[in-house]
């Protein structure tokens, strides 16, 4: 019998038809590392073809060294350089740098090569990648992207030292230098060029709006440029005007000594396109426009007018919409050195973070809001922090007052009334019609100027401001000339009213306010510099155009007509009033001014005294036409008529509809947007499609009868109109139409109930926190417990403090942990010691604490159980037991777990970080032996209890 080896059909041996073995995850990841290497441009070899010179970077895989094959040995310029040590997906990198380097220092002596030994260190699974010079310092192994270019390495080759070598010889700062500094400026320079010296990658300086932060960083380019030789700096900024204010703080910098100013010396690149100057210095580009260059795609300017940071949704990788940022060989990972990025607080998020981890750089960011999310990414090297508070008394920022104006209407809303013909304006095009209301429709304060205009309330506002504005707001002005006032508003449509109202109430013609949007037909640049050194405008209006980043000196009074949920955007709001300026350029636009020594926020909306606003519409009754069709297809309504103006108006509502809109629509429908909803109405009354219909069931029109016709029919209209019988899409197209269109309430004369600095509303927050908390004592299991009611002995819970904050939020409170502090603040600051986290429900705990009388102070929950934690180890420590090093990070990271979720178990140390990075539960039963249980216990009682 032939050996089945031997069998053949034709010539082709029946072996060839077996199925082919799927590779193995080692084979998957040379592949990877073979395409990133191909992609980086080094030419792949085996030993059998070997050839060092093929080109001038050559990998050569399964390279025989004394020490045994290494994966690849890398080649530049004929000699060898470098190894890359190849593992798995999922395996770990960290340890495998010593298994590179017992390659790295055994090596051949007729093998040609940059030095002694091996110099670059490469460990790689294709997914992840660590990267080490051995001639640095301290060598250490660092994440990036992909490989570096053959000429990349070469060039470090042919130096006598390396960046980080050169970082670490930096000269101290002369005396010349820090004449022309701030103090906040030095200690932010030197912070960070100590933190350069120690290798650290990521580096936070903070420091207040208007002390300087463009001004430091040409100050610490200069520096890097001259002194460690960098190669190049990119400087991230959100949008183009930005990007043209930092461009002209560089070409003005004259650093001290030096013969020219800084763009004399140095190229200034700002991007307006898709290639960057080779022998540019710094590069200063939006984040937009560089993760385009990235997916090699093209990029209108008019995109960079735009916010990216504060406009763009943030997409998850579920949603199937962030696309990844892909290698590009035209933009290396080593195209930049350092990374400054403006306002980082905002560029650290959902795509956008991509970018800046995609570049093997230092990565220096620069913001004067810090969050504790921006904190955490910046790996909590905080070099240098400069708060406002500081920088006021220092005299570098002037402070501010709130005036508060409460009407009626903003406070309480109110109501359209039927049977009078209303105008709505069309939110897309701004035409008016009327429309007749056949029920009563009412609003509530958070649909001001959303669904809901009127015009009465906008006036009453800038009356109010008008009338006070030289007897409360600046006294001792001449009453000639309106301060440089800038208006907060919701949207494009709300400042254009705005801007309507500010001409009439103050009697100007169209000079006098102006709107400075991204939809305003003069160009906004222009205006914006007017606004700055002209004597007119004397209002701005404006949405985010100018609510960051912008620097207008003169700007003496903020008014805000819309809430803010971001407390950082708010405070770089606020920002845009803080400047200082020189009384003789102030007055070259203000006349009557003399100093500028405060500014004003006119609060017309409550915006400072919530962090967050909960701006939830309230159920009602809709009566309008569209919502009637709606519920009358539900109902079974199927006619031509009824299908069509429906399909007319779902097309209509589309091309008004925003992304939040479709979001909206997607979260109840997925996969039907209002396009398709429209398109399945249309086909089920087009004769085309009906016809198709019936010749499939009934093999043609001519065989069916009148009756399967009809009955055809009737079946597309009913699938067609499917969707619409679920209520939550009903819902969810009723609220986009009704936000789609503005109802103008000309009907509604608002009446002022308070305009001054007071307290009120602060003392209503506390009351209905205390109000809340007095009659959910017996509801709800946290304040059972926090209340210490007699029975089987609890503890709180995570499910606990979340249920109380979704209640306290639900109407009619309204309230969040933010809201209530900021009123407790108010009311008597000396009780109220720092803010609660953004992050954690935990400091609820507090609240009720210190409303209840059982806390003299109200602090932060992770200060009392800081506090706690440190008497714990104290009398520990007193009792004669010794913690280890080891044994104290374990602790402290127990206990910060317990801020956050005041409650832990050993299996909490198996999912959840820095835990499971450590080990686990059985790394925590190494370190803590058989006490571990009986500590978590404890520690859960004594911090939290």
């Amino acid at each position: 019998m032939m050996p089945t080896s031997d069998l053949r059909i034709g010539a082709v041996p029946l072996s060839a038809f077996a199925p082919r073995r799927p590779p193995t995850p080692e084979e998957q990841a040379r592949a990877r590392i073979d395409s990133l290497l191909k992609a980086a441009g080094w030419v792949l070899q085996d030993m059998a073809g070997f050839n060092r010179q093929a080109s001038l970077g050559v990998a050569v895989r399964e390279f025989p060294l004394p020490g045994g094959p290494c994966d690849y040995l890398l080649f530049v310029a004929g000699k060898a350089c470098g190894v890359i040590e190849a593992k798995r997906a999922g395996i770990t990198l960290s340890g495998v740098a010593e298994q590179a380097a017992r390659y790295m220092r055994s090596l051949p002596s007729h093998l040609a090569r940059w030095a002694d030994t091996l110099v670059f260190d490469y460990e790689s699974t294709g997914e992840e990648t660590y990267f080490r010079d051995l001639r640095d310092p301290r060598p250490r192994s660092r994440r990036v992207f992909a490989f570096h270019q053959p000429a990349t390495l070469h060039g470090w080759l042919q130096q006598p030292d390396t960046l980080r070598s050169r970082l670490r010889a930096m000269p101290p700062l002369d005396a010349a230098t820090k004449a022309v500094l701030r103090d906040c400026q030095i200690d932010a320079i030197s912070g960070l060029e100590a933190s350069l010296a120690e290798d650290r990658p990521r580096a936070l300086i903070q420091m207040a709006t208007g002390a300087g932060k463009t001004f430091t960083a040409c100050n610490f380019s200069w520096r890097l440029l001259k002194h460690a030789r960098v190669r190049r700096i990119l400087f991230l900024v959100d949008r183009n005007n930005l990007g043209d204010q930092t461009l002209k703080e560089y070409q003005g910098f004259h650093p001290p000594g030096a013969a020219h100013r800084f763009d004399r010396t140095y190229i200034v690149q700002h991007l307006h396109g898709n290639r960057i100057d080779a022998d540019a210095k710094v590069v200063i580009t939006t984040i937009q426009r560089l993760y385009a260059m990235l997916r090699g795609e093209e990029l209108d300017e008019s995109a960079e007018e735009t916010s990216a940071f504060e406009t763009w949704a943030e997409l998850t990788p579920d949603e199937g919409e962030v696309r990844p940022v892909v290698y590009n060989p035209e933009l290396p990972i080593e195209h930049f050195d350092l990374i400054v990025t403006d306002e980082c607080h905002r560029s650290i998020y959902g795509q956008w973070r991509q970018v800046l981890e995609y570049f093997d750089a230092h990565l220096i960011g620069l913001t004067a809001t810090p969050s504790a999310h921006t904190i955490g990414f910046f790996n909590r090297n905080l070099v240098a922090e400069y708060p406002y508070e500081q920088s006021v008394v220092d005299g570098v920022n002037v402070g501010f007052e709130v005036y508060r104006i409460r009407t009626q209407v903003s406070e309480h809303g109110g109501t359209v009334d039927a049977g009078y013909q209303v105008p709505v304006r069309d939110r897309r095009t701004r035409a008016l019609r009327y429309r007749q209301l056949d029920a009563d429709l009412p609003y509530a304060r958070q649909d001001l100027d959303a669904s809901v205009t009127v015009p009465d309330q906008i006036r009453l506002v800038l009356q109010t401001f008008r009338d006070r504005l030289f007897t409360d707001l600046f006294p001792g002005r001449s009453g000639q000339w309106v301060p440089k006032t800038l208006i907060f508003a919701k949207d494009d449509h709300h400042a254009e009213e705005i801007v309507k109202a500010c001409w009439e109430v103050f009697g100007q013609g169209n000079d006098f306010a102006k709107k400075i949007t991204y939809q305003t037909s003069e160009k906004p640049k222009e205006l914006i510099k007017a606004f700055r050194v002209d004597p007119f405008p004397r209002i701005a209006v404006t949405v985010d155009m100018i609510a960051t980043g912008t620097d207008i000196k003169p700007v003496e009074c903020l008014i805000f007509m819309r809430d803010v949920r971001s407390q950082s955007y708010f405070e770089q709001m606020l920002g845009r009033g803080v400047r200082t300026i020189h009384d003789a350029s102030l007055r070259q636009v203000t006349p009557d001014a003399q100093t500028k020594t405060r500014f004003v926020l006119v609060d017309a909306v409550g915006v400072s005294e919530s962090t967050k606003t909960l701006s939830q519409p309230l159920e009602r009754k809709r009566t309008v036409p569209f919502d009637k069709l709606l519920d009358q297809i539900a109902q079974g309504r199927r006619d031509e008529g009824a299908l069509s103006s429906l399909a007319a108006r779902l097309a209509a509502l589309d091309r008004r509809a925003d992304d939040e809109d479709r979001q909206r629509i997607a979260q109840v429908s997925p996969g039907l947007g209002l396009r398709a909803l429209a398109r399945r109405l249309l086909e089920a009354i087009t004769p085309e499609r009906v016809d198709a219909a019936v010749a499939e069931r009934h093999g043609g029109a001519d065989a069916a009868t009148a009756a399967q016709v009809r009955a055809v029919e009737a079946d597309l209209r009913d699938a067609a109109c499917a969707p619409l019988d679920d209520p939550a899409l009903r819902e969810a197209l009723k609220a986009v139409k009704r936000k789609a269109d503005i109802v103008i309430d000309e009907g509604t004369l608002d009446t002022l109930h308070e305009a001054a600095f007071d307290t009120g509303q602060a003392e209503r927050r506390t009351s209905s926190f205390r109000a809340f908390i007095e009659h959910n004592k017996d509801r709800l299991l946290a304040l059972q417990i926090l209340y210490g009611q007699p029975f089987p002995k609890r503890r709180l819970t995570y499910e606990s403090i979340r249920e109380l904050a979704a209640r306290l939020a639900d109407p009619p409170q309204h309230l969040s942990a933010a809201d209530v502090w900021q009123a407790y603040k108010r009311l008597n600051a000396a009780l109220v010691r720092g803010a609660p986290s953004d992050k954690l429900l935990t400091d609820l705990i507090s609240l009720v604490r210190f409303a209840t009388g059982q806390a003299e102070l109200l602090e932060p929950f992770a200060a009392r159980v800081e506090q706690r934690f440190n008497l714990w180890i104290g009398r520990q420590i007193k009792a004669g037991r010794a913690f280890s090093d080891e044994q104290l990070a374990w602790l402290k990271a127990i206990k910060d777990y317990l801020v956050a979720n005041v409650e832990i178990a050993p299996a909490d140390l198996m999912r959840d970080q820095p835990f499971s990075d450590w080990g686990g539960v059985v790394a925590a039963r190494k370190v803590f032996g058989t006490e571990l249980n009986g500590m978590l216990e404890e520690l859960s009682e004594v911090l939290v209890a």
